[in-house]
């Protein structure tokens, strides 16, 4: 009887933030592209800096380190339930690689790096352009699909924390285009891409086995961490967001 796997669970991608070679801190990344433009490799702004968003602070309060690279744990192409490590420099010389939302820039907790080609991974990608305007409102159940402290399931298929939205959607919380969930989630979730789940999923055969359960799934953002250390509120920038950052970052990287 095959194993069944969920595609968000590998859509999701276990990272290491890593400073001189050595592991400072784990988040969650996950790629997406728009219609027109290529994939790229999403996450969290403070992920990549290692700075806390609203104070600049270090995050890796220990060695006060700031990442140089991340190792991100891609799908292998040669078979589902494989992945490969890949070393991504965040800076060329003394410039990020990485992208900022053309008008909100640091101030917004997303950024888009490019994804070197490789024969050795598969990209399963979020097509977030479709998605931006839905009806979503709150209570409706939602999920946030990465990797809490780090745990994976086998080999790194990510965990599913599920709540419930906790603020109105079309009104930006705070003055930024971000809505709030009320979800256990935690450190290493950073990152995560935000879904909501809807019936009606197909079932696909894999030669291996198993076969991948594609859901019929709703984009809805990234999530980025709670409003404090002692509440379940956490933060997701809107679809809308990320639609723009990736609109962006095809500009820049002449892709289209």
């Amino acid at each position: 009887m095959p194993f069944h796997i969920s595609q968000p669970s590998h859509q999701s991608l276990f990272i290491e933030m890593k400073a001189n070679g050595h592991t400072i801190a784990c988040g969650t990344a996950f790629v997406a592209r728009i219609s027109v433009g290529v994939d790229f490799l999403l996450t969290n702004r403070h992920n990549v800096t290692g700075r806390d968003q609203e104070t600049g602070a270090p995050l890796c309060k220990r060695t006060i380190a700031i990442p140089d690279s991340l190792t991100v744990w891609h799908n292998a192409r040669s078979e589902l339930g494989r992945f490969v490590q890949v070393d991504v420099p965040l800076c060329d010389g003394n410039e990020p690689r990485w992208i900022e939302h053309p008008e909100l820039g640091p101030t917004a907790d997303v950024v888009a790096l490019p994804i070197a080609k490789r024969d050795d991974i598969c990209l399963y990608p979020y097509k977030v352009e479709s998605l931006v305007h839905m009806q979503i409102q709150p209570a409706q159940r939602v999920s946030v699909i990465g990797f809490p402290f780090g745990e994976r399931t086998g080999p790194s298929f990510a965990v599913w924390a599920t709540g419930f939205i906790a603020s109105e959607p079309e009104i930006d919380h705070g003055g930024r285009p971000v809505f709030l969930i009320d979800c256990r989630s935690r450190k290493g979730q950073s990152g995560s891409p935000v879904i909501r789940h809807r019936d009606n999923n197909a079932e696909v055969p894999l030669s291996n086995g198993l076969e991948e359960i594609e859901m019929r799934s709703d984009f809805l953002g990234m999530y980025s961490g709670r409003i404090n250390a002692e509440s379940d509120l956490g933060v997701v920038w809107k679809a809308h967001v990320i639609s723009e950052l990736l609109e962006h970052a095809n500009v820049v990287t002449g892709a289209v």
